[in-house]
């Protein structure tokens, strides 16, 4: 089960000086592909933590906005990925383009989410995915489908589509701000191109370095 690359490759005088700005470039390419149907939800991307005694986990979520700042989303912060962040917010980040032979792949720092802007995308998300942010008492043990199941009609009896839902005061946003993000472009022989922008500094005086790593 092998596939033999032939994608083009990825040159240092191709990327854009902010690692956000080469992202946007390859997401709006993943996007494109998405749209072509080769690609299934190209915001998908895998979050790796680890909890307080160092044993690492991984789960898919949405990204749900990026810009200079960072990459957001949104969860549970009763869930197993927030209390694993709340722990050690060091956090990485696939995405993983396959059909492109693409992957992005972030290390950084994992801070909460302002009340006001966990709000606003709140009120974006459909009148079910809202139902379902209370319904859900996300990674706790249920006893059954059925019991899900009961709390959200109840949710939906007393919140009717129209009517505003309030946003959970246990549910919001992470925005990770990267450390590192490398672009990998998959290429012949194993031989794929690796470029990993590399932060240095904070604030007005960050500067990112490229580097390419082996393959």
């Amino acid at each position: 089960m092998r596939a033999q690359y032939r994608e083009q490759g990825l040159e240092e005088n191709d990327l854009a000086a902010h690692p956000l700005e080469q992202f946007a470039r390859w997401f709006r390419d993943a996007a494109r592909t998405a749209d072509e149907g080769a690609l299934y939800e190209p915001n998908a991307m895998v979050v790796s933590t680890a909890d307080d005694r160092g044993r690492p986990r991984s789960r898919t979520v949405l990204l749900k906005q990026f810009d200079h700042e960072g990459f957001v989303f949104y969860t549970n912060y009763g869930s197993r990925k927030a209390r694993d962040l709340d722990a050690n917010p060091q956090v990485a980040l696939l995405f993983p383009w396959h059909p492109m032979a693409r992957q992005v792949l972030v290390t950084g720092v994992a801070s909460r989410t302002g009340r006001d802007e966990t709000a606003a995308y709140f009120r974006t998300r459909p009148h079910g995915s809202q139902l379902g942010a209370w319904a859900s008492a996300q990674s706790t043990v249920v006893p059954s489908r059925a019991e899900l199941d009961r709390a959200y009609a109840e949710l939906a009896a007393r919140y009717p589509e129209g009517e505003q839902v309030p946003v959970p005061p246990h549910w919001g946003g992470y925005r990770v701000a990267p450390l590192t993000v490398e672009f990998w472009q998959g290429r012949e022989n194993r031989l794929h191109d690796r470029l990993q922008y590399v932060r240095e500094g904070t604030g007005p005086d960050t500067v990112w370095r490229v580097e390419r790593l082996s393959p």
